[in-house]
């Protein structure tokens, strides 16, 4: 692996610190490749998390543009951004903060059609997409793909993330869950409103986004155990988190 430069140890030295990450677990970092989908609320504090930790190629899809009520919850954007790709904007941010770290554009929406050719080359995905459409194309196209997957969502004061390997097998010699074993098929179309339409306390974002930034920490370190067969809950009005446990419900044979 590419060694830390005098810079890069001075501004990563409280991971290094660490005896769970270390100088090899930030060197895991910067050797590592990660594709986010979606530069809105949860996109915002994993992009950000992810660069200021020196994650050290950090690829980006998304195909929209800043607005105004955009920025009570997307905060890797500004005022000065308005009108802007949020790529484009989601970039410079990152280049502000850690000068290490290399992007790619993609100024396109995540789907079957293209998933193949946006995940080569990259070792993680993140889906901070706000629909179920991309939700399930970015789950079939990582277990395809055999990378890992960390995928969030939100609604109102809610959210939940969990982590997905299910080309690996747990300790028992099971399968790993996919994304079908915990979510069988999408809800009817308009069953569940959009953030437009039943609105989302901003914050909220940054606490589901945050967590996600640090299961792709974990993942790529080594550090720790992360959501596998496990969905964790926060109600934010409660301030109370919960996880649930989930397993493979498909047959290896099926899943092949």
């Amino acid at each position: 692996m590419e060694p830390l430069s005098t810079d890069e140890i001075a501004r990563y030295q409280r991971h290094i610190l660490l005896p769970e990450i270390g100088g090899a677990g930030q060197q895991k970092l910067k050797a590592s490749r990660v594709l986010v989908i979606g530069a809105g609320g949860l996109g915002a504090p994993v992009l950000q998390y992810l660069a200021a930790a020196g994650v050290g190629t950090i690829g980006l899809v998304d195909d929209d543009r800043v607005s105004l009520s955009n920025l009570q919850r997307q905060v890797i954007h500004d005022t000065g951004t308005i009108g802007e790709l949020k790529t484009q904007s989601a970039v410079d941010a990152m280049a502000r903060l850690n000068p290490h770290v290399r992007t790619v554009r993609f100024e396109e929406r995540f789907e079957i059609s293209n998933a193949a050719r946006l995940l080569a080359g990259f070792h993680l995905l993140i889906d901070g997409s706000d629909n179920f459409d991309t939700r399930y194309a970015a789950a079939d196209a990582a277990e395809v793909a055999k990378i890992p997957l960390v995928t969030g969502a939100v609604g109102r004061f809610d959210g939940s993330v969990t982590t997905l390997k299910p080309y690996e097998s747990s300790a028992d010699g099971a399968l790993n869950p996919s994304y079908r074993d915990l979510f069988p098929s999408p809800p009817p179309a308009g069953l569940i409103p959009s953030c437009a339409e039943a609105g989302i306390v901003g914050a909220l974002t940054g606490v589901i986004g945050t967590l996600m930034a640090m299961e792709a920490i974990k993942l790529i370190t080594g550090a720790g155990e992360p959501l596998i067969g496990r969905l964790l809950l926060y109600d934010a009005l409660s301030a109370r988190f919960d996880s649930i446990r989930y397993k493979r419900k498909r047959s290896k044979a099926a899943a092949e």
